[in-house]
């Protein structure tokens, strides 16, 4: 028997994912993706090498979408589930609302591991919010990353500009500069980038810093064979019904258009194309599925106002009778409009500004409707590959038209792009050759990687919970109060640790507290994140510094940082080993956090800016943060996150302050950290200093003995 020797962990955090009846086009953010990853997971898990596989995703409780989304575990396979994990709002959200809280599925991610108690041999993360969580988990586990972009935020970007968009506006409605971002901060921390299309790679991957060709690879997604078969010319009775009622003469052959209400889908181009041109409307009816809907009111506002396009575009052509757009189709019925559009001799068409793949264009494909497709991304390949459509240009509705005419009045190449299509998918496209080249790079990417130094064991034995300050104006600053704070911690007597984490280097941290008379920390965690050290003989982990080496190139940093003026380098003891040290010195200065990762993008640097009091600048591995310090520590020594306090007052506190700790903001805090106001798990205390870090205690009942219920707020 073949030896089980993989734990893939697959994560997909926007839209409603469940193992069957997936709503797909429910939503902007409910599309193929959401179906090719529950389909990835379920094919994987079949295999012989496969341990388990778990789909990560997000768990929503909403009246206004189906209990399923709310179920923590969901069995897809005999070793394969789906794993939703609450955070953000219980409410179902798009998934440009979910950028500030992905730290929180980071947290939550880290517990499931432990309660399984088994290490991810890979993680691959879909999208851009995917990809950020990823790579976030990728270098706190030291355990390979996968990233496939599914559609890129500086593509949608060209393309949205290309067709007259301003953009503050792209920047305002999709928060496009933190998609791209995150999906710079992924392809820096990828492995191994799986494409569905050599187009992706040649000219969508090649816009960004990180594009390094040699680490991609062209995996095309398969199709599900047993559902999408070719016609048998008879008709499903309730499908036709549904199109029919809309039609003057249902017979006619049918142009169908099947996908989300999404901007990017550009329907409302294709109905414009078919509408100028009278001898298509004379050939063909238009048949548009764009998800389903109630009340386009309650719809999403993308969703609402490309619905009203649409319905504004058919009763500006005056095309009642020549275009059918029900409202509701189940899942399993898909298959059935296929095939009812070949029967009448169709076509389908896929009229996006950009398509990475397109899985519809190969469901189509493999009931014999010949497809019509934008000459972006997936159409490109899967028409060389099967041979059975044409390309058009998604910007130009002439040409649209006409491609669509030229596709249903030949009848003898329709035929044979029918058959092409039913032969070349199952040759190109089955879900059996997928999973076998996944598996053949997931193999050579996990023996070319450096083995995990985490250990689940209980090293401290004593502890159960955790209180991390930052020093300078946290923890020091008014001695009276500081004076309380000690007394109140010496009296608890619990068996808990008390830690710092300080921009401050191990020396000064300890002359600092000395000279407040605090007592020696369990846990020092020094110049921001990038050391730590454990008490009483300051021992240095060393497994942290070796999992800060990755990719970590002091000298080019210090060369990039040579082109910004109104900066010096501070003095030679603030400078560490995993620390790189910048002070402003032009008050006049506008030089910002955003300017400087532009500049370590720009020369291929995979660090962490941090950036404080507005002027204080420490670049650290892309691996190293105060945040990333205490997951560190969370991990090693087998304490859920919840269980750590954490209390700090500026930008370079940030970091551990979000997710799943418990946060604390002194009353003195910078207005760096105004932003973190309404954050759920971070609470602004009205007491300055050291009084602020005892309110936060008192405000979270720290030390309440049940510490499940504690875990539960």
């Amino acid at each position: 028997m073949a030896e089980k020797k993989y734990y893939i962990v697959l994560i997909s955090i926007h839209g409603l994912i469940r193992g069957d009846n997936i709503e797909l086009g429910r939503d902007a953010d409910t599309g193929g993706q959401i179906q090719y990853v529950v389909e990835l997971a379920k094919e994987l898990a079949k295999n012989e090498h496969v341990w388990r596989v778990d789909l990560m995703t997000r768990l929503i409780e909403d009246p206004k979408v189906s209990a399923d989304y709310a179920k923590q575990q969901e069995k897809i396979g005999d070793n394969a589930y789906i794993i939703r994990f609450p955070f953000g709002s219980k409410r179902y959200l798009r998934k440009e609302s979910l950028w500030e809280h992905l730290e929180s599925f980071v947290d939550q991610s880290l517990q499931h591991f432990r309660q399984i108690r088994h290490l991810p041999t890979v993680i691959h993360g879909h999208y851009a919010d995917a990809g950020y969580v990823g790579a976030t988990l990728s270098n706190l586990l030291e355990v390979p990353f996968v990233f496939t972009g599914h559609s890129l935020g500086r593509v949608k970007r060209q393309r949205l500009l290309e067709k007259g968009k301003l953009e503050e506006a792209i920047r305002k409605e999709y928060n496009i500069d933190h998609r791209i971002e995150a999906e710079e901060k992924a392809l820096s921390a990828a492995s191994l980038v799986i494409t569905s299309t050599h187009q992706e790679i040649k000219e969508q991957y090649q816009q960004y810093e990180h594009y390094v060709p040699k680490q991609m690879v062209v995996i095309p997604p398969g199709v599900d064979l047993e559902r999408f078969y070719p016609t048998d010319f008879r008709v499903n009775t309730l499908v036709y019904q549904k199109i029919a009622r809309f039609l003057n003469n249902p017979e006619k052959p049918m142009i169908l258009c099947l996908s989300r209400a999404d901007e990017r889908k550009n329907i409302p181009a294709l109905i414009h194309a078919y509408g100028k041109n009278p001898a298509l409307r004379e050939k063909a009816n238009l048949v548009i599925i764009a998800g389903n809907r109630e009340n386009i009111e309650d719809m999403d506002r993308n969703t609402r106002r490309v619905l009203t396009e649409i319905l504004w575009m058919i009763d500006r052509y005056e095309l009642y009778g020549n275009v059918a757009y029900p409202k509701q189709h189940e899942p399993d019925e898909v298959p059935e409009f296929y095939r009812l559009a070949a029967s009448h001799q169709g076509i389908f068409v896929n009229p996006a500004l950009t398509e990475p793949f397109g899985l519809t264009l190969i469901e189509a494909a493999s009931t014999g409707l010949p497809i019509v497709a934008t000459n972006d991304g997936g159409p490109i390949d899967i028409i060389e590959n099967c041979k059975n459509g044409a390309l058009l240009n998604p910007l130009n509705i002439d040409d649209m038209s006409t491609v669509m005419l030229a596709a249903l009045s030949d009848e003898v190449q329709w035929r044979t792009w029918s058959e092409n299509g039913i032969e070349n998918v199952k040759k190109h496209y089955s879900w059996a050759g997928h999973v076998k080249k996944y598996l053949q790079r997931i193999e050579k990417v996990v023996e070319s990687s450096t083995p995990s130094t985490h250990v689940f064991s209980r090293k401290l034995p004593i502890t159960d919970r955790v209180i991390i300050s930052d020093i300078d104006n946290t923890l020091l600053g008014d001695k009276k109060a500081l004076k309380k704070l000690i007394k109140f911690l010496q009296d608890m007597q619990g068996t808990f640790s008390f830690g710092i984490a300080t921009g401050r280097h191990l020396e000064s941290a300890v002359a600092i507290l000395e000279e407040w008379g605090v007592p020696q920390p369990d846990i020092f965690i020094t110049s921001v994140g990038s050391e730590i050290y454990y008490a009483p003989k300051l021992l240095l982990d060393k497994t942290w510094q070796k999992h800060l080496n990755y990719h970590w190139r002091p000298d080019k940093v210090r060369e990039a940082m040579k082109g910004f003026e109104g900066i010096e380098i501070q003095p030679t003891e603030n400078q560490r080993q995993f620390k790189v040290s910048y002070t402003i010195t032009d008050p006049e200065l506008t030089l910002t956090q955003k300017d400087i990762v532009s500049q370590m993008h720009k020369k291929r640097l995979r660090v962490n800016v941090i950036y404080s009091h507005g002027q204080y600048i420490d670049i650290l591995p892309i691996r190293a943060s105060k945040g990333l310090a205490i997951r560190h520590l969370a991990l090693k020594w087998n304490l859920p996150i919840q269980r750590f306090l954490v209390a700090g007052d500026s930008g370079n506190d940030e970091e551990m302050l979000k997710g799943d700790t418990l946060g604390v903001v002194v009353g003195n805090y910078s207005e760096e950290l105004e932003k973190l106001r309404d954050h759920p798990k971070v609470y602004f205390a009205k007491s300055h200093y050291a009084s602020g870090i005892l309110e936060g205690i008192q405000h979270y009942k720290f030390f309440d003995t049940d510490v499940d219920k504690q875990e539960e707020k």
